[in-house]
């Protein structure tokens, strides 16, 4: 098999791993602002490492979109413990990294099926070595099974067939965009209600993502 495909697979394995025991210590926003500020640092590095260069606007838009989700995160913010940020920033760079190697990952849906069963090999490693801490219950399997095989598989082919179309800086700008979409689902199926902060702080998020990708980035030849 190619050594690539089984790149990929560790990082999307990688990521997976540290981004779900991060969060047994982090609240929801501090480890959302770590992990989306890991992705951009790692995918805008490696863009401007190939030779995008960021206009003006674009770097203004950028800044835009993250204050915009400092201000959405605010209130679930906290001083994170060291074990935690770093496994979550582990798990923005593995992001990173499987989202860049998806531009030229071929088909999405055959790229995401072979990413996911060559990831279960590492799964199953991690697993095998955790057996004396195992827990399992059915509610847990079953949210697994729905939130990790089936919406993430199918989130991840989408993602991958719309990464040939960005440059590196704008798809790591676009990912800014799930959490007011996650808060935007909040509102829309479990009632909760529309405050000035998420209107305000969700128009600095899209226009800053706007601004990014509206702008054609600049490319430097590498030396």
């Amino acid at each position: 098999m190619r050594p690539a495909f089984w790149a990929s697979a560790l990082a999307l394995f990688a990521y997976a791993a540290a981004f779900s025991f991060a969060y047994i210590s982090l609240s929801a926003g501090t480890g959302a602002l770590l992990l989306f500020g890991a992705v951009q640092a790692t995918m805008i590095l490696w863009g401007m490492y190939k030779g995008e260069r960021l206009r003006t606007r674009q770097w203004f838009g950028l800044a835009l979109a993250v204050a915009g989700l400092v201000a959405l995160l605010f209130p679930g913010l906290s001083a994170p413990p060291i074990n935690g940020a770093l496994l979550m920033l582990c798990a923005g760079i593995a992001w990173g990294i499987y989202s860049v190697r998806g531009k030229g990952a071929g088909d999405p849906a055959t790229a995401t099926a072979g990413n996911f069963l060559r990831a279960v090999v590492f799964a199953t490693g991690l697993s095998v070595a955790l057996l004396p801490w195992l827990k399992l219950d059915r509610g847990g399997v079953g949210y697994a099974i729905l939130s990790g095989a089936i919406a993430s598989g199918v989130g991840y082919v989408i993602w991958y067939s719309a990464l040939p179309g960005l440059k590196a800086a704008s798809a790591a700008t676009v990912q800014l965009s799930v959490p007011v979409l996650a808060a935007a689902g909040g509102i829309l199926f479990l009632g909760e209600l529309i405050t000035l902060r998420f209107l305000l702080a969700s128009l600095a998020v899209l226009g800053g993502i706007a601004l990014v990708v509206t702008e054609n980035t600049q490319v430097v030849p590498p030396d």
